[in-house]
């Protein structure tokens, strides 16, 4: 399997899930990227263009969706049951996790970069855990098995993100 094959680009997200170690963890940078790049330009939760950070993550979460749907059963067949080279589920749940990010904490540089490395880790946390029903679900066919636990895993980050906003407080 190549990265250049055409059938599984999107779920490989091009590629980096063949990155080792830990392709997962890769897998997640793409919406830390975006959501990094976005908070460079000030386009944070929050601010007058809320509306296009939460558009961005919400575009990348929804064409990731797209590709573990529509490419699952094709790399399942070649790879094997939630092979470790599909990451889009990862940018999807990241996407979903960083969309979730408390206002208050954003009242700085180092904490808006505080509060996008805390959703990082916060979703890896909870992708490696996985906590019911993310494990049990993860036994659905094809591509919705493959997505739906990491969609479980970044809404569950993104409730842990806001309890770590009423801690601090």
């Amino acid at each position: 399997m190549t990265v250049s094959s055409p059938n599984l680009r999107w779920i490989t997200v091009f590629g980096l899930g063949y990155c080792r170690p830990a392709p997962g963890t890769w897998g997640s940078l793409p919406p830390v990227v975006l959501a990094s790049a976005l908070a460079l330009f000030g386009i944070l939760p929050g601010s007058t263009h809320a509306w296009a950070y939460h558009a961005a993550l919400a575009l990348l979460c929804l064409v990731f969706c797209w590709a573990c749907i529509a490419q699952g059963d094709r790399a399942e067949a070649r790879l094997g049951k939630d092979p470790s080279a599909v990451v889009a589920d990862e940018v999807a749940g990241q996407a979903i996790t960083l969309m979730a990010l408390p206002i208050p904490f954003l009242t700085s540089p180092l904490r808006v970069a505080l509060a996008i490395a805390s959703a990082f880790f916060l979703f890896r946390l909870c992708d490696v855990i996985k906590p019911p029903p993310a494990r049990s679900i993860q036994k659905t066919p094809a591509g919705w098995g493959i997505l739906l636990d990491d969609l479980i895993a970044g809404l569950y980050a993104a409730a842990l993100l806001q309890l770590l906003r009423f801690l601090e407080s």
